[in-house]
């Protein structure tokens, strides 16, 4: 299977990732991966959703009283909002241990989508660039946290908190899962990880619209539970048609 050379949307390659990880051969690369996620995101929001209950009322008492005739709107958002910060901290977190497995998975199904030879495949392969892998995984949050912060104190502000900055997190998660699983195959290739950034900037709102998708879908319970593969293969069809022409290291 060779991808289309002609770049597509974001929306396409979201959903070219359900399709790609049924891929015969490709399942194997899925199921590491795939386990880790089931394992630690199905718990995360096992015990996520036990917790909401007391959650959103004690978020709801910050609300200011000349916002109260909006509680209405307000709970929904609310409830959102811990999906949203608790979605992408739980999937941080899985993305750092599967990282040396999902990187596995972007060359295999890049070297299937190319007819390319990728230079290493295999345990020994993943275990000999365990160290790039975190390092890289390391950059990544070193760049995310300082934002994350500053989104999260505003959450802590009345009527700012409840209104503006549910939507400034939802813009930022997109763009952070884009920069997330489009970096497994920029990873694999050694491109810096400014450069990787400035690549998808330069196609942005492609990015976005995969990672919004991909952040609605990792609230989503039992979807979130395969997200992981998902996003991998479609960020990597993305990088076959928009981006390895200029930045692969092998072809």
């Amino acid at each position: 299977m060779v991808s289309s050379s002609v770049p597509r949307s974001g929306v396409y390659y979201f959903s070219q990732g359900w399709q790609l990880i049924r891929l015969p051969g490709l399942r194997r690369y899925v199921f590491m991966p795939l386990l880790v996620n089931i394992i630690l995101m199905g718990g995360a929001f096992w015990w996520l959703f036990s917790k909401l209950g007391n959650w959103i009322p004690a978020m709801m008492q910050h609300v200011p009283d000349w916002l109260q005739w909006l509680s209405y709107l307000l709970w929904p958002i609310a409830v959102i909002s811990v999906l949203l910060v608790f979605g992408y901290l739980f999937s941080t977190i899985t993305n750092w241990i599967a990282a040396p497995f999902s990187g596995l998975l972007a060359e295999q199904l890049e070297a299937r989508l190319t007819g390319a030879t990728p230079p290493d495949t295999g345990i020994f392969g993943v275990l000999k660039d365990v160290p790039r892998i975190m390092k890289r995984e390391w950059q990544k949050l070193a760049w995310y946290l300082p934002r994350a912060v500053v989104l999260l104190v505003l959450y802590f502000i009345p009527g700012i908190g409840q209104t503006v900055a549910p939507i400034l997190w939802f813009l930022f998660s997109a763009w952070m899962m884009a920069i997330q699983y489009c970096d497994y195959p920029f990873d694999n290739h050694k491109v810096p990880f400014k450069t990787m950034r400035e690549a998808l900037r330069a196609r942005k709102v492609t990015n976005m619209q995969f990672g919004a998708l991909t952040s609605l879908f990792t609230m989503i319970p039992i979807l979130n539970l395969v997200i992981l593969p998902v996003a991998i293969c479609g960020a990597t069809a993305m990088w076959v048609d928009c981006y390895r022409d200029k930045h692969a290291l092998w072809k």
